[in-house]
């Protein structure tokens, strides 16, 4: 896809962050829209941005974890543009949680989201990708699906399968010549709102002596490496070069490339890193 011009695309979590910065970039190139989220409120605001720029924009309150509700969108997608081109499937949450005492429920609705919301959208799409002559599927992983941390195993869990699950389908499609491409992305730490508004299982409170709400500002703090606007400029590079994969951010690619140098042992390095941060708070609470 060499140009975006009068392509459709849809995007899911455009509400804010990446996905509201693709939309609104995108629409700058002559692209059509169809964008969904959870929250119908600052979607309309993505709708607004992206409508200044002289194309069509359509907009569903959509729950990606919603099998039914994800497929009704891309049937309804091609009605009111005729056909689609283009699936971001961006909507993510965060959850931070030791594996041994993360509830189930929290991990499920994670997955819900994180992985399922990739698999419907990259199903319910894809007959009509190939419907269109030229599509592309875009799904979004994190530089935690190249390497693990401590805390974050279920997030973890989720990414690495979106990671998987792409690169079988990039290869499916080659082997079938179809028409349809994929790029798995990777973000690194991405100035978004996704930490704030993610969860944090209150035993982290008692491992750490610091409040869920700090926990989520400092990590809030940790991940704002790159500007929304990069990462889609970044993104939307990748699809026009065809790439597999797109690291996105300086420390996702500093970190992919440590991860492939020192293989398992990176995880060593990481826990030396994370017991370097957290010695003074446990300090102060020994104090205590």
């Amino acid at each position: 896809m060499k140009t975006f011009k009068d392509k459709v695309a849809a995007i899911t979590g455009a509400a804010s962050g990446m996905g509201r910065t693709l939309a609104v970039e995108l629409a700058s190139r002559g692209c059509h829209l169809a964008i969904s989220d959870v929250n119908e409120a600052e979607l309309v605001k993505t709708a607004e941005l992206a409508s200044k720029h002289g194309v069509r924009v359509t907009m569903t309150k959509l729950d990606v974890a919603n099998r039914d509700a994800v497929y009704a969108w891309a049937d309804d997608v091609v009605r009111q543009h005729g056909k689609v081109n283009l699936i971001f499937n961006n909507a993510g949450v965060a959850l931070t949680a030791p594996l041994e005492h993360v509830k189930i429920t929290d991990f499920e609705w994670l997955m819900g989201i994180n992985f399922w919301g990739v698999v419907y959208g990259t199903q319910a799409f894809l007959p009509h990708l190939k419907a269109s002559g030229d599509g592309h599927i875009i799904n979004t992983s994190s530089l935690f699906g190249l390497m693990s941390v401590p805390t974050q195993g279920s997030y973890n869990s989720s990414k690495f399968a979106v990671r998987g699950y792409t690169e079988a389908l990039r290869m499916e499609l080659e082997m079938e010549g179809a028409c349809v491409s994929a790029t798995c992305v990777h973000p690194g730490g991405i100035a978004t709102n996704i930490a704030m508004a993610g969860k944090v299982d209150p035993v982290m409170e008692k491992l750490t002596g610091t409040s869920v709400e700090a926990q989520k500002r400092r990590a809030n703090k940790l991940i704002s490496t790159t500007t929304p606007h990069s990462a889609a400029l970044q993104i939307l590079t990748a699809v026009e070069k065809n790439a597999r994969r797109v690291l996105v951010g300086p420390d996702a690619k500093l970190l992919d490339k440590l991860v492939r140098l020192l293989g398992a042992s990176y995880q060593v390095l990481i826990m030396r890193q994370l017991r370097k941060m957290n010695k003074p708070k446990q300090a102060a609470t020994s104090a205590a």
